[in-house]
């Protein structure tokens, strides 16, 4: 079944309404007017609602989005794991945004921000790659193998890296960033850009916006081939990222400050994606799908939920890190502009 332009106008509209409504109308603000920092309690609930939608979608599609039971009862199971992977990864990304905020010194009540202006990018770039991977894949089968071997190898390779540390100070696109763009010396409250001197200046936030959005752009070459493992419908890969993205803000301040005892996430990650490759391999050659959704549904579950109750065990005396609020030590943004904050 081909998702309706009205689905398509419907469910954009909603997700347009949410973010309005998480700008403007939750956005937490200080005495002065400032914005505050998102406590643990409100992100936790937040990622509850986020998690509540997205199980009532699953609903939705199960009652209306095919013609036949059998298909809607495919189709709903299809989204599922395709959240489940997702919002797996999106776990995977906070591991990422912690060390960009930590490193950089970037005040907790600016991080909102942040993420509200880098997840809107993702939305619109998974978006395109999703309706450019969905017409190549119809028009080149063969383009299965590419991605299924592509799974493989990049689960292999985030297996042996997963114990690797990387100081993002040194990506080079910072350094091009630094040496191309007039930076601020320091944070100029959660101003992207300011007019100092007679001339327009780009501030620290902005370049850490900037290597959020590339942080999501790279994992999104993992997810996106990951899911057209389960489902080639673009209405189903697209809405299971969507749900997916919108709850990673209030995901990251509710586990923030205890992300580093997810020690052994990366490998169930890896495992399942270098799952997802041989099942589109498989697909390939069987010339449909080999493996029963519902199959690929228990064993992704199963993987990610041993590995997450695998790592808090292992981490049950570690104590909590405050990594959220960490982050406000001007002298950290000399990291971002090469200069002494």
């Amino acid at each position: 079944m081909e998702a309706s332009p009205l689905f398509w106008i419907l469910f954009n509209a909603g997700v347009l309404g949410l973010l309005l409504l998480d700008l403007g109308v939750f956005a937490r603000k200080d005495a002065s007017g400032a914005p505050a920092p998102v406590p643990v309690r409100t992100a936790l609930i937040k990622s509850a609602a986020y998690i509540g939608l997205a199980v009532l979608f699953f609903l939705w599609m199960r009652m209306s989005y095919g013609l036949t039971p059998e298909e809607r009862a495919t189709n709903s199971l299809e989204f599922l794991t395709g959240y489940l992977i997702e919002w797996s990864l999106s776990v995977d990304n906070i591991f990422v945004f912690v060390l960009l905020f930590a490193r950089f010194g970037v005040p907790a009540a600016y991080q909102h921000r942040v993420l509200f202006w880098g997840i809107l990018g993702a939305l619109v770039m998974r978006g395109v790659m999703i309706l450019v991977g969905t017409a190549l894949l119809r028009e080149f089968d063969w383009l299965m193998v590419v991605f299924g071997l592509f799974l493989v190898w990049s689960g292999w390779k985030m297996l042996r890296s997963a114990e690797a540390e990387h100081d993002p100070a040194d990506s080079s696109v910072l350094r091009w960033m630094r040496a191309r763009l007039p930076v601020t010396e320091g944070f100029r409250g959660n101003a992207f850009t300011v007019r100092e001197a007679g001339r327009r200046m780009v501030t620290p936030l902005l370049l850490v916006l900037v290597l959020i959005e590339l942080t999501d752009l790279f994992f999104a070459l993992d997810s996106i081939p990951a899911i057209f493992a389960v489902s080639t419908d673009p209405f189903i890969v697209y809405t299971a990222n969507v749900f997916a993205i919108l709850g990673l803000r209030a995901m990251y301040f509710a586990l923030a400050g205890i992300i580093h005892r997810f020690h052994y996430l990366k490998h169930g990650l890896s495992v399942v994606l270098m799952i997802l490759g041989a099942k589109m391999l498989a697909n390939w050659y069987a010339g449909g799908k080999a493996v029963p959704v519902e199959y690929a549904l228990l064993l992704t579950g199963t993987i990610i939920a041993g590995s997450i109750a695998l790592s808090l065990w292992k981490t049950r005396n570690d104590p909590p890190q405050d990594v959220a609020h960490q982050g406000s030590a001007p002298e950290k943004a000399e990291a971002l502009t090469g200069k002494a904050g």
